[in-house]
């Protein structure tokens, strides 16, 4: 990956949202009340995690969002903005205030995520329709389950028309699949969503059994997201089982999102899936070392430093 220029456009749909944040020793049960530790807020959101992501791997970025007229969300424009992502398409709407997430951080770096999508939920197709323009020169375009499932459809709809390569992170799941939404290059869900999109229990099943299933809904790939087991790559001519790196987790929030980000600037500069599910690997894992989703996303030097260690 060190020898492939990264200055290449990726488009990110998706949602942006303030996360709060509490340590906690483990993650409640229902009816449970606990007391936990440390409060935080963090700028996060799948999409805006995913952009400032790529972002400092080194890719050029943009985002098509929609965020409040309000305090949360001049703040996360101007984080995005500092991240080096261009959000002339990001849009202030004053029907909802900003999406906001609450997270509980567990002692094993384990969450539990409950959002208020906000101003997410006002993402709407004719969004997509005036950055017609900007995802047609990208090379990749990103896409999460945070905003609208319309607005989804018609991003993907334009996508194929132009030939641009899709991801799609199916995150949340939705209870009913509208037809199309598997119709991806790049499908990367977790096991949990892997299971959902399904309709079925997944345990005792292999990573080439499920990936198979889902890429006979639509997906042209599936990369699924394994934890710390790694990354599991099926595609026409390809099943390969990427490796984990070994790190002291601190907090898993946004080590999907950045995973799924480096796997998106592999891609837009050329490179194989499997070859970029490394790289993404390693974004991942290094994301679960920090604290909180958007500050503890690595830069380029980190993910390669990591990458060229494991190699020795």
């Amino acid at each position: 990956m060190n020898m492939i220029d990264p200055r290449t456009q990726i488009l990110v749909v998706g949602s942006v949202n303030m996360d709060l944040v509490v340590s906690a020793p483990r993650i409640p049960r229902p009816g449970e009340t606990i007391i936990g530790g440390r409060f935080d807020t963090f700028p996060g959101g799948k999409g805006a995690n995913q952009a400032v992501a790529a972002a400092r791997l080194g890719a050029d970025v943009a985002l098509v969002g929609r965020v409040g007229d309000d305090a949360n969300g001049r703040s996360l424009r101007a984080t995005l903005q500092q991240a080096g992502v261009d959000c002339r398409y990001v849009r202030t709407t004053a029907a909802a205030a900003s999406g906001v997430a609450l997270i509980v951080v567990s002692e094993a770096g384990e969450n539990a995520i409950c959002v208020a999508p906000g101003a997410n939920g006002q993402l709407m197709p004719q969004d997509i329709d005036e950055a017609e323009a900007l995802l047609a020169a990208a090379r990749v375009c990103i896409v999460q389950l945070e905003v609208p499932l319309p607005t989804v459809l018609r991003m993907l709809e334009l996508a194929r028309r132009h030939g641009v390569e899709t991801i799609l992170d199916p995150a949340p799941v939705p209870a009913q699949l509208p037809d199309g939404l598997l119709d991806v290059d790049i499908l990367t869900p977790n096991q949990s969503e892997a299971a959902q999109l399904l309709h079925t229990d997944v345990a005792g099943q292999t990573s080439y059994m499920i990936a198979n299933q889902l890429r006979a809904r639509g997906a042209r790939a599936v990369v699924l997201k394994l934890g710390a087991q790694g990354a599991f790559v099926r595609e026409t001519q390809v099943a390969d089982h990427v490796p984990a790196h070994v790190v002291d987790v601190v907090d898993s929030t946004a080590a999907g999102d950045a995973f799924t980000a480096a796997l998106a600037v592999g891609r837009s500069a050329g490179v194989a899936l499997s070859q970029a599910a490394r790289f993404a690997n390693a974004a991942g894992a290094l994301t679960c070392a920090g604290r909180g989703a958007q500050p503890s996303l690595p830069t380029r030097a980190e993910v390669e430093a990591l990458l060229s260690s494991a190699a020795l």
